[in-house]
């Protein structure tokens, strides 16, 4: 028989990895603007994403929805717990693509405003997303089907310290992007920028790696019980791997593994993740079979998420497949 709650799951899962990596970048790009003031690079680095960036946020929205129909009692608990981060999260995508959009057309006189515009909607967006996954780690207090948990969960150390955590893994995917996208003055700052960023990216992830299984002793059980101890051991090793990768990468003025190994270390610290919350969808108790819809309403939607995901697909490797190859110095698609 087949088990369409696992489908789901795994489509949501799809989902959002794909948001993390492909908008992940584009957001780490208007991360990275404070660290170049040179009008001409920022053009630059907006212009290698300009042609791809709106269609990332497609993810974001497949993911959404799917979570509000395959796990209606996910989404009304994550949409409450999380209203605030999630409002803010949206307020911060879309002051960010207005700016995006305008810093183009401004005046020399108001391009510093949409800049800082850009540069601000980028992290507010970014820092809501970490403090929602830190959150979700937490867990929540539900009763029946309503969340009853504090107004304020999402305020506290963990779940901030994870919103930290995602801007400097964004600004990492962002700058290891340019280094793969640009050429002279601009790749050399990008190369620069990358060591500290890696150092400190893997110093958060093992900040996580301990804080969490310290404080959540279902997650401690699950990493450190045997015979799970030895199925998740690689996923730690290859995290040093693809960290001590990246670095080589950058030493020896790689273009395109730098960004490559980034890629693998963001889905590793996401596999991380489902681990530590397998099979729950919402955190410490409900799974995701007591959370998902009827089977012929998953039946029902399974059919339509067989066209539009193969669609978008499709879509979006012709994008990034158009647009290949290196932006150069006055160059752009503004």
């Amino acid at each position: 028989m087949i088990d369409y709650t696992v489908i789901w799951f795994a489509i949501i899962v799809f989902a959002n990895l794909m948001y993390i990596v492909m908008d992940g970048f584009d957001l780490g790009i208007g991360i990275l603007f404070p660290f170049n003031k040179d009008k001409t690079e920022r053009d630059m680095m907006v212009n290698t994403v300009a042609p791809v960036w709106d269609g990332n946020e497609t993810w974001l929205v497949l993911g959404g929805a799917a979570l509000y129909g395959a796990f209606p009692l996910a989404y009304s608990v994550i949409a409450d717990a999380l209203s605030v981060p999630l409002t803010l999260m949206l307020f911060g995508l879309i002051f960010r693509g207005v700016a995006f959009e305008f810093r183009f057309k401004a005046t020399e006189k108001h391009r510093p405003f949409w800049d800082k515009s850009f540069i601000a909607g980028s992290i507010v967006a970014t820092f809501s997303q970490g403090v929602a996954v830190g959150t979700v780690l937490n867990g929540f207090e539900v009763t029946g089907r309503t969340f009853t948990g504090p107004a304020l969960s999402w305020l506290a150390p963990f779940p901030l310290f994870c919103g930290v955590g995602l801007v400097v893994a964004y600004a990492l995917l962002g700058c290891t992007w340019l280094i793969m996208k640009t050429e002279n003055s601009l790749h050399q700052k990008m190369c620069k920028l990358a060591r500290p960023l890696v150092i400190t990216l893997l110093a958060i992830i093992g900040i996580i790696s301990i804080w969490t299984p310290l404080t959540h002793a279902d997650i401690a059980h699950r990493w450190f019980s045997m015979p799970n101890l030895i199925a998740f051991l690689p996923v730690p090793i290859l995290v040093l791997a693809c960290t001590w990768g990246i670095l080589r990468a950058i030493k020896s003025h790689a273009h395109y593994m730098p960004f490559l190994l980034t890629l693998a270390l963001v889905f590793l610290g996401f596999s991380g993740l489902g681990i530590s919350i397998w099979p729950n969808i919402i955190p410490p108790s409900i799974s995701i079979w007591d959370a998902a819809s009827s089977p012929k309403s998953l039946a029902f939607m399974l059919v339509g998420a067989m066209v539009i995901i193969p669609v978008i697909l499709i879509y979006t490797f012709w994008s990034y497949y158009v647009f290949r190859g290196k932006i150069k110095e006055n160059e752009g698609y503004h």
